[in-house]
């Protein structure tokens, strides 16, 4: 019955029927075949899915990234790293690059990162004789990093659900998202001699110029310091960062930036919170199906059946990174964390895998495919501001998402680079 259900499930993802939806029309099948629970149970699992302290982190940082968006974050961001970056080979890819990571920093969220740092070097890039094809491929690679890099909602999530510690999760995401970065600018920089791609400035920043920049930059590259350091030292828990962060970026952006209108304030309430119904739409939903998933003991079934069949810890997880690659890419990542892990978890834990490096493999398996065709979010999203045909990244594309498979492969099979920095958390 439940493995019958799970392949319906897929038949409804093909057929377009949005991914909350389908999960409680597949649970709401399955509990009316079975009937042996009353249809209140499907109010009752989709509450307490949502009904966690914990998950109040989700709309704090969806709309302390909203506020930082509007205060004028990106803008002092992309100064910066002008000034580290900009005199290289793909001068202004490597100021992408880096933007997008200190943009990850704020905000956790891949779409948010492509969307700002490309609606604002993208078009530049193209005026300075970059191809479009690698301008938006690059932007989308780059805004990837963005749920890697603490603060994470979809490890967030995946804390949540797997109740370990959330702290941990972030700090294991550092030095994943870094070398995800470290990457994709070694490539940019060997394309940029090839091709001939010049930096944004004609030399390197002196001194006096870098402090004035990291002066102006201070408070927006502050505000992940502040919450990640507290976390680490067990000062504030993830949730209270979250207050935290909207406290600073409200502050920041209306009273030193100057930014922030009193106008703007109710254009993010209302962004924020369409962006948070949603996420908690797709969490109560998935929650009522791993509910009925696990009294049918369908994760049981499943691990038993990889377990007589694999028996080597390495081949599984690189099975696991294949189905997850491949489901990221038509799939939204919070709705695959909540049908995946459930399903890989008892299998995890048969191989004595750590939760908290399972966590990162799965998190950056998932943003890999936000910028994977067919269906990656963040390739559209570059797309139509450089204006071009998908397809015509492909060429560009193709090459950077190789070398985040090779980002991926190192996280997956040396732990010490997720677990050597979570360790050192409280």
């Amino acid at each position: 019955m439940g493995l019958l259900l799970i392949i319906v499930l897929f038949v409804a993802f093909l057929l377009g029927i949005p991914i909350c939806f389908s999960l409680g029309i597949v649970s709401l099948i399955g509990i009316i075949i079975v009937q042996d629970y009353p249809l209140a149970v499907m109010a009752q699992k989709m509450f307490s899915g949502i009904d966690s302290y914990t998950l109040i982190a989700v709309p704090l940082f969806i709309f302390a990234g909203d506020l930082m968006s509007k205060g004028g974050l990106s803008k002092r961001l992309i100064q910066f790293a002008n000034v580290l970056v900009g005199h290289v080979h793909s001068g202004i890819a490597m100021v992408a690059i880096v933007a997008c990571m200190l943009f990850a920093a704020v905000t956790g969220s891949a779409i948010a990162a492509s969307a700002a740092i490309g609606g604002m070097l993208i078009p530049q890039m193209i005026k300075e004789g970059y191809g479009k094809s690698f301008s938006a491929s690059l932007i989308a690679t780059g805004g990837s990093i963005g749920p890697i890099i603490p603060p994470s909602i979809p490890l967030l999530i995946y804390g949540t659900l797997v109740n370990v510690s959330i702290a941990k999760c972030f700090i294991g995401g550092i030095i994943p998202g870094i070398i995800m970065g470290i990457a994709l600018m070694i490539y940019s920089y060997f394309i940029g001699k090839r091709r001939g791609y010049k930096g944004s400035r004609a030399k390197v920043a002196s001194i006096i110029e870098i402090i004035s920049n990291a002066k102006s930059a201070a408070l927006a590259i502050s505000m992940p310091v502040i919450i990640i350091g507290g976390i680490m030292a067990g000062v504030f828990t993830p949730t209270e960062a979250g207050a935290i962060a909207v406290l600073f970026s409200f502050i920041v952006g209306k009273f030193i930036y100057r930014e922030l209108k009193w106008s703007d304030i109710p254009k993010v309430l209302k962004t924020s919170g369409l962006t948070t119904g949603i996420i908690m739409f797709v969490v109560c939903n998935a929650r009522l199906f791993m509910w009925f998933l696990t009294i049918q003991q369908i994760p049981q079934q499943l691990a038993q059946i990889l377990v007589t069949t694999i028996h080597n810890k390495f081949v599984f997880l690189a099975l696991m990174n294949i189905i997850l690659l491949f489901a990221g890419t038509f799939i939204d990542t919070i709705s695959n964390i909540v049908i995946f892990v459930p399903l890989f978890l008892p299998i995890v834990q048969m191989f004595g895998i750590d939760l908290i490096h399972f966590g990162v493999i799965v998190a950056v398996n998932l943003t890999i495919g936000m910028c994977t065709p067919p269906l990656g979010v963040c390739i559209f999203t570059t797309a139509s501001i450089a204006k071009i045909p998908v397809s015509d990244m492909f060429k560009d594309l193709f090459p950077q998402i190789f070398i985040l498979i090779i980002v991926l492969a190192i996280i997956t099979y040396i732990p010490s680079s997720v677990l050597f920095l979570a360790n050192l958390a409280r």
